[in-house]
């Protein structure tokens, strides 16, 4: 009978230090392998793996496409590249359509996990902000594998546990430290499957997607329905999908969002409109104050009152986007406004 011996972690901000603890407690013998996807930017040095080695006895490296599995190692998502698997026990790096605006992200990595090896996986979410992973580790569930979350008052920054806890039902939630002793028992168990897990068309064709295959080729339409939103990244209108209680996005290319990770993409674009908006009314009034003083100089007295007032106009245009700019952004709920669920006693002794 198989064991849980694939270990999918995904990690944000303050991710690093969590992942140190983490792996400092693992023996360097483990029957399982480690993937871990941390949020990079894409020009990252890939220094993660040295990082790792350091930390804990067990060796690190950053994933290469078509690799295979092995037991007692760590692999690690490189910079611009998801991390995803194959049945057969190989790994694949792509470059397929960025998720929650990253690549590498945590939920291709997941999903590729349980739709691979589903009871086998063991899906941990350590420190990060917004809810990369969070769609993913539902998979996880849906697939018969298991759920770990380190405890968000131990987190950096507690936004991916705190995301996972509400949306997922989850197995373990623990600090740190107590992650890496957990999980060397729970290796130590046979991935029973009690139920059957069957892999639903929208969980293939995801998995499809994130390793390069044509969205709209592949069925993409049949995901969702179209909603009134434009992807940021591409301005292809976005599928709206419900599931449970959460709201995900794909546009026809293949990017994805979740509801946190869109509206914090709208942010950045509505800022950088407001910017635009902003350079354009001060050439505006930078020429109308030009005009003004040629009118000055041509002792066209009328036309001069005229482009300085219109001027002044202006520049309380700019004033207004400017004030809107930069005035704080609606507070978003504390962690203390957030209810933490701890898992059962039932699933505490599994």
């Amino acid at each position: 009978m198989a064991a849980k011996d694939i270990v999918v972690i995904g990690a944000s901000a303050g991710g690093i230090d969590a992942l140190k603890i983490f792996v400092a407690a693992l023996p360097r013998d483990l029957e399982a392998a480690i993937f871990i996807t941390l949020h990079v930017a894409p020009y990252s040095s890939g220094i993660l793996p040295e990082i790792l080695e350091r930390a804990g006895p067990m060796p690190a490296s950053n994933a290469k496409d078509w690799e295979p599995i092995h037991h007692g190692r760590i692999y690690v998502a490189p910079p611009d590249y998801h991390l995803l698997f194959e049945k057969d026990g190989y790994i694949r790096t792509t470059r397929g359509p960025r998720e929650n605006r990253f690549r590498p992200a945590v939920d291709p990595m997941f999903r590729a996990a349980a739709y691979c090896f589903g009871p086998r996986v063991i899906g941990v979410i350590l420190s990060g902000w917004l809810d990369d992973g969070t769609a993913g580790l539902r998979t996880v569930r849906e697939r018969g594998g298991t759920t770990i979350v380190q405890h968000p008052d131990d987190a950096f920054a507690p936004s991916m546990p705190l995301n996972a806890i509400k949306h997922v039902e989850i197995d373990q939630i623990l600090a740190a430290k107590d992650i890496g002793p957990m999980l060397v028992n729970t290796v130590n168990t046979a991935a029973i499957e009690e139920v059957p897990h069957p892999v639903s068309e929208e969980l293939e064709l995801e998995v499809k997607i994130a390793k390069e295959a044509k969205a709209l080729e592949s069925g993409i339409l049949k995901w969702g329905k179209p909603s009134i939103y434009t992807c940021p990244e591409c301005h292809g209108v976005l599928l709206q999908r419900s599931e449970g209680n959460t709201i995900r996005f794909r546009c026809h290319t293949g990017h994805a969002y979740s509801a946190d990770s869109l509206l914090a993409e709208f942010g950045v674009k509505t800022e950088e409109t407001l910017w635009s908006a902003i350079r354009a009314l001060e050439e505006n009034h930078l020429f109308m104050r030009s005009l003004a003083q040629h009118s000055a100089e041509c002792r066209d007295g009328v036309n001069c009152d005229s482009w300085v007032k219109k001027a002044d106009e202006m520049q309380d245009r700019v004033n207004l986007v400017r004030k809107a700019l930069t005035s704080p952004e609606p507070r978003r709920p504390t962690q203390d406004e957030h209810t933490i669920q701890e898992p059962s006693a039932a699933r505490q002794k599994q």
